[in-house]
This record gives C-alpha cells, structure tokens and sequence, in this order.
C-alpha cells in the first residue's frame, strides 16, 4: 500500500439480521477488539458459532476442551464452540520424537542467539506438519459448520487469530529488551530480525496472524458458494495494524507504534484480503487503532497514541458526551495532575525530532532506535506514574471506546464493503462514537470512571 485508505463513512448494518450466522475465527479470551464486533452481531439477532484453539496437555499434544473448558468458553462467547482444536503456528509442532522449534530456541542463551543458526530443512519439516495438522482439523470444523447454517442464512465470518511469539525464556527476556527497554537495557529490533531466532518467529507470526486467514477463506469455499448460491451473503473480516491517523498539531497525521515487529505478518495479511477481492470474495482487513489488550501490554508505548482520541471526540463535535469523557479521564489521575499535563508529554513526544522518521509510511515498519525507544518508553513510564492508580488507566477507558466503536464500524461497514483493506483512524472512530451517544445523558463521573473500568477489565 502506497497510502492508507481510510474508512469515511458511517454505514449501518443492511445485510445481517435474525438468524444470520456469525462465526469467529479465533478464541475468546479476556479483553480485545472482538468483543466490540460480538456485541453488533448479538443485537443483530444472529447466531453466534466460535471455534477453539485447544490446550495442550503435559506431554505437549494437544487437545479439545474439556467440559469444564468448553461451558466456560461458550459462556464467555455467547454461543456455540465448535469443539475441535484449531491452534495456529508451528512452534510446537515436530516430526515424531524430534525438538519443537521452541525447544531449539530454548537451547539458545543471551550470549549466544544472535550468532546461533538454525536448521531450516528441519524447520520446513516442523511448519509442514502444523500446517497439515491445522488443514485437517480446519476441514473437520467446516463439516461440522456446514451442518449448522441453512440455506439462504447470511454468515460473517471474522477473523481473530492473532500472535505467535514461542514459550522460549531467552526470547522473552530480549522481547523484554527490545520493548520495554531504556538506557543500557535498550535492545535493537533490527537485531533480533537479522537473527535466525528472529526469521523463525516472523514465519511464525505469519503462519498465525496471515496465513490462517487464506485458509479460513479457502476451507470455507464450500459453505460460502452453497450460501450464495441459496441466495444469502457471505463476508470475512480480519484485524489489521499499519498504524492510525491520530491528531497531531490539529490534523490527523499517521503515526505507529515502533517496533511493531508482527507489522510484516499484518501487511501479509492486507495481502491475503487483496487477493480474495480480486476473485470476487468480500474480504476486508480493517486496520484499527491502538489499544491495550492482554497481548499489546508487552509493547510499552502502544497506548499513547489512544490519548489523543480525546481531542478528535470534540473536534468531531462530541458535546458534553465528548466533555465528559475528559473528566472521566481527568478523574483517573493524581491530585494536581490536569489531562492538560498529559497532553503536554504526548505533544513533547510527538512534537520532538527524534520522531520524525518515524512518520514514513512507506518505510513502516521500522527498526526501533535508543533514542526513539528512550522517548517512547519514557514517556509511557511518565504517563502512568501520573495516574492515581497504576492498575486503572486513561489507556482502559479509551481502549473500551475504540472496541465500542471498531465494532460497530466494521459491522455496518460488512454490509456494502468498499475494499480489502481500510483504515480506521481516530476520525471515524470519533465521529461513530458521538453518533452513538448523541442522546447520552450525564451520569456522575466517578461511576462513569467506574463503568470505564470494568469494560475491558
């Protein structure tokens, strides 16, 4: 992609409807953008279906869910699992009494990974066999799905598979370096991908983040042409990140995170959508803005440029719902602190030399730098420590408002979708999140602090 291609219009739902299907590719867990797109699809009065990724039990084979699991799991979805254990990715995967590519990392140290090489004949072999144990189980979950959608039904497929990183104890302390790391702890991300510890987990974050997607769409051709054939519709969603148009200097200006190091596995991602649409398939990759879930946390940083969606909530003509969500913010934070201090720090940053190359986005994604990890680090230290409560954050409140409205706008959008992949900047979010709450009436703000909260808790 040469420039992102925003979405700019607020659509509203014309396809999806009582007894639809909805069918998420991808595990409910904790806190995430799905939850936003799962709410659309209940007050839809659709179906809900989900898949599991299964567990592995002690001797590493994986498994479905038990009873226990499994009632937990449809609880927390809100519908029906398909119990058949789709876990992605290859890092636990081997040829029969052989090592998983996470045992080879495992015997790699902190002295020696950066010169230590990898078997990639071996490697191939281990990405085979994942590939061949997901495919058939893949086939198994679509039987079994066929039999649960009638003729004429619409069905939204969204795609939530996401990750990828290996259990291997030296990774997560360089992760931990490359960061979160400031000063003498500072790590280069460019380092770990010149490594071959570095290629693994890129091919892996494909296998997971991507390539699931292509055999979502291929292993649905069935159910899909038998669907349109009866006269319904059939749409697939993925989540994207290439970054978000946020205000800077009162425009919107797109920036990133840096080092986004799955942003190679995102744009491969962008490419699969692409494909799909030039064979007629509706598939749209929606890359959304930043928030803190229980996988971005591990990235110090990602959740600045949330604070800014404040300004875009009154820049949009947010009203008083717009004002109150500033003093929800404000409520968050310690005596004598204003969100004006906030704002002060984020414009800093923003505003500093050592940012400017980082506004590229045809050179996205970058390698992080000192420098530029010294400032973002910094900064996000700084943040927080001027919040009340280091476990209730302004980041919580905003991230429950960007699962709120990506939700909404990729399920009205689902109807009538422009293209395989858009972005959805602070603009749009702002602008849906204001229609929404256009007849919002004004609670106290300690329990609208309170409610904040729980949303993503």
């Amino acid at each position: 992609m040469e420039n992102p291609i925003a979405l700019n219009r607020l659509a509203e739902n014309s396809v999806f409807r009582k007894g639809d299907v909805f069918v998420l590719f991808g595990e409910l867990f904790g806190r995430g953008y799905a939850t936003g797109l799962l709410d659309e699809a209940r007050r839809a009065g659709m179906e809900i279906v989900g898949i599991t990724v299964g567990r592995r039990d002690e001797n590493n084979a994986l498994r479905p869910l038990d009873a226990e699991e499994l009632a937990a799991a449809e609880e927390r979805l809100g519908g029906k699992i398909i119990n058949i254990p789709l876990m992605a990715g290859f890092d636990l995967d081997a040829p029969a009494g052989g090592p998983t590519a996470t045992d080879l990392l495992a015997d790699m140290t902190l002295e020696s990974w950066q010169d230590d090489k990898l078997d990639w004949d071996y490697i191939k072999q281990c990405r085979d066999i994942a590939t061949a144990r997901f495919t058939n189980a893949l086939k198994e979950v679509m039987a079994a799905l066929d039999g649960m959608i009638a003729d004429g039904r619409n069905v939204f497929f969204a795609h939530t598979m996401a990750g990828g990183i290996p259990k291997a104890k030296v990774f997560l302390v360089i992760a931990n370096r490359i960061y979160k790391g400031r000063g003498a702890r500072h790590m280069s991300s460019q380092a770990l991908l010149d490594s071959d510890m570095g290629k693994l987990i890129l091919q892996n974050f494909d296998e997971v983040s991507a390539i699931t997607f292509r055999h979502l769409i291929d292993y649905s051709t069935a159910i899909r042409e038998r669907i349109e054939a009866s006269g319904g519709q059939v749409r697939y969603t993925a989540y994207g990140y290439h970054g978000t148009a946020v205000l800077i200097d009162g425009s919107y200006r797109w920036q990133t995170y840096t080092n986004y190091t799955q942003g190679y596995a995102k744009m491969r991602l962008e490419g699969i959508a692409q494909h799909a649409w030039t064979a007629g398939i509706k598939a749209t990759v929606y890359n959304c803005p930043e928030i803190r879930t229980n996988s971005s946390d591990v990235f110090t940083g990602i959740e600045l440029p949330l604070i800014p969606l404040l300004l875009a909530l009154k820049k949009e003509n947010g009203g008083q719902w717009a004002e109150y969500q500033w003093q929800a913010c404000q409520q968050l934070l310690a005596d004598g602190l204003t969100m004006k201090d906030v704002f002060q720090k984020i414009t800093d940053m923003q505003a500093n030399e050592v940012m400017r190359p980082f506004y590229d986005f045809s050179a996205w994604p970058m390698a992080n730098s000192q420098a530029q990890s010294d400032l973002t680090i910094g900064t996000s230290n700084e943040i927080t420590q001027m919040h009340r409560d280091g476990k209730v954050m302004i980041s919580d409140h905003l991230s429950a408002l960007v699962v709120e409205a990506t939700g909404q706008l990729i399920f009205g959008a689902s109807s009538e979708p422009s293209g395989p992949i858009q972005w959805l900047n602070h603009d749009i979010v702002a602008r849906r999140l204001n229609a929404s709450h256009m007849q919002w009436e004004s609670p106290s703000i300690a329990e609208g602090a309170k409610d904040s909260q729980l949303e993503v808790a």
